[in-house]
């Protein structure tokens, strides 16, 4: 069984203290090619997230039948295994979006997080503990991705969820907002270099945010007397 203290444990570290995109710094090939839109960066997250999450699963399970010598290719085995099922399954129920999303659907067996969470948590701990710690990771990695997907979006397109009709349909093209209406675009911002930037404004108000909060909590430590 889990606690509820390491429920709460896991899910901070996933979100923040540990975030795979703003402190490990892990998986950034993805995280900054395919984040062009909202879209595009949503998909990619979940299909990651869905892998983490299987693959830990499975990778604590057998973590005592795996001699520790073989383990790493044992865990890439497994990783491999699922993300061939999750590109086999985009390619057949949301084709449009596949062609976009392209390599980086079967990269994501090489992308350092997946691997990290399986050898360094689930590969240590039980089935339960590892897939909660597995969705943590993923569900921080996935809102990453989105928000730079976002800002990326609004300042190269004025829009958001544009390339919606890849997974809905011609008919989901309603759901697109055009934010800044008549906006001729920024280049820039879709454009890796500007990936890197926003990238970048994330990371330094991530660590504002942590500064200000330690310094809120040293402040209310009571001085001895």
């Amino acid at each position: 069984m889990m606690t509820m203290d390491e429920f709460r444990t896991l899910f901070q570290n996933g979100l923040s203290k540990q975030n795979a995109g703003l402190v490990q710094l892990l998986g950034l090939c993805p995280l900054l090619a395919i984040s062009t839109t909202v879209v595009n960066a949503l998909s990619l997250g979940l299909a990651t997230m869905l892998v983490m999450v299987a693959a830990s699963g499975a990778v604590s399970g057998a973590r005592h039948f795996v001699p520790h010598e073989i383990r790493i290719p044992v865990f890439v085995l497994i990783i491999a295994s699922l993300v061939t099922v999750i590109d086999l399954l985009m390619n057949a129920f949301v084709h449009p979006l596949y062609l976009v999303l392209g390599i980086f659907i079967p990269l994501i067996t090489t992308n350092c997080i997946v691997l990290a969470r399986a050898d360094a948590f689930a590969s240590k701990n039980r089935p339960l503990h590892s897939v909660v710690d597995a969705f943590a990771m993923g569900l921080g990695l996935t809102m990453v991705l989105v928000v730079l997907g976002g800002m990326r979006e609004l300042a190269g397109q004025g829009t958001l969820l544009s390339g919606i009709d890849l997974v809905f349909g011609e008919d989901s093209k309603r759901f697109v907002l055009h934010v800044l209406p008549d906006y001729q675009g920024f280049l820039l911002a879709i454009l890796p270099p500007g990936a890197f930037i926003a990238l970048g404004l994330l990371i330094a108000a991530h660590n504002w945010r942590k500064a200000r909060a330690d310094q809120r909590a040293h402040a209310a430590v009571p001085m001895p007397a």
